[in-house]
């Protein structure tokens, strides 16, 4: 197949081109090297596939809807969109909501509206956790999600409605992807992870909001990966959970990082933010069902992975993370 990924750099963007190279496909990568986190980090991601024949890469903003035409204009035989270009982190979307709206609503739009036009009948849009807000757990993709928390969710929700808008309209084929707290080696230096890792590592505050007793659906990026690429057949319209089915605590978390450093992680503790959720829990029998698709990486051996890569690149990688974050 030839597959068109946006946000390409991106932590999950990279993984999913990574695979669908591996299996043999053509990927076409759109990503605008933004810099809401360290562009270093996206250099890096960016360099491991450029290597591959067929993996052709465009530095192209999908809110831009005068860049991103003429590039589908000349393609040919594009057999499906993945979506995975976007705006993300629920903290950072209260400090500028409009980035989020421009990138996760006006950008889905207008991949949306070139699909119609060029006759390309398979989108798979990336979407979040987050809507279930403090729902009941586990999640379950038929619970309520019109009453997001943040801006970063209320943008996601908003994307989903259009895919499903021109699924309705014009018979698109979408899957749309809820998912549950990615992690892995070369993650965002804005998420948990690898924050706690380079602070245990270098001996510097690590800041936590709340006791730590919260717990996540930690989800190893490649197991998300693998999941987004089924989700290329054919499905109608779908919203599907892809989570671990097995949350854990902060506090496990950062017992496992002080295990594999060999430090003691120096806790700040900060208010609980009223943005964030206690807990998340992801309901994946949709998964299993419609895709065969089960998780595969141990939480304990994700995090070494992702340990083991921070030690590789530490050079730079310290360097990543904003130090006012």
């Amino acid at each position: 197949m030839k597959i068109l990924v946006t946000g390409s750099a991106g932590f999950i963007g990279s993984k999913v081109s990574e695979l669908l190279l591996k299996e043999g496909h053509t990927v076409i990568g759109i990503d605008n090297l933004n810099h809401a986190y360290d562009v270093r980090l996206k250099e890096w991601r960016l360099k491991q596939l450029q290597s591959h024949h067929s993996f052709q890469f465009y530095p192209l903003d999908i809110s831009d809807r005068s860049k991103i035409e003429p590039l589908f204009e000349s393609m040919q035989g594009l057999d499906a969109v993945i979506n995975l270009a976007a705006r993300a982190g629920v903290r950072q979307s209260l400090e500028n909501p409009w980035v989020y709206v421009e990138t996760n609503i006006t950008g889905t739009l207008n991949l949306l509206e070139l699909c119609r036009k060029k006759k390309i009948n398979k989108f798979i849009l990336a979407s979040t956790s987050s809507l279930y807000g403090n729902k009941e757990r586990p999640f379950k993709e038929d619970l309520k999600t019109d009453q997001p928390l943040s801006p970063y969710a209320a943008s996601k929700k908003g994307a989903e409605t259009l895919c499903y808008s021109y699924h309705h309209l014009y018979h698109l084929d979408v899957t749309v992807f809820r998912y549950f707290t990615v992690y892995g080696p070369a993650g965002r230096p804005d998420m948990s992870l690898y924050r706690f890792i380079s602070w245990t590592a270098e001996g510097e505050e690590l800041l936590l909001y709340g006791d730590g007793s919260q717990e996540r659906d930690f989800t190893f990026v490649e197991d998300i990966a693998r999941g987004t690429i089924l989700g290329l057949k054919p499905l109608g319209y779908e919203i599907i959970n892809l989570g671990s089915d097995k949350p854990y605590s902060i506090q496990y978390m950062i017992q496992l990082i002080e295990e594999m450093v060999k430090k003691k992680a120096k806790l700040q503790n900060k208010p609980f933010h009223p943005a964030d959720v206690p807990a998340t829990w992801a309901d994946i029998t949709k998964a299993r069902r419609l895709l065969g698709w089960e998780p595969q990486v141990r939480f304990e051996d994700g995090v070494k992975q992702a340990v083991d890569w921070y030690f590789e690149n530490r050079d730079w990688a310290a360097s990543c993370i904003e130090k006012d974050k």
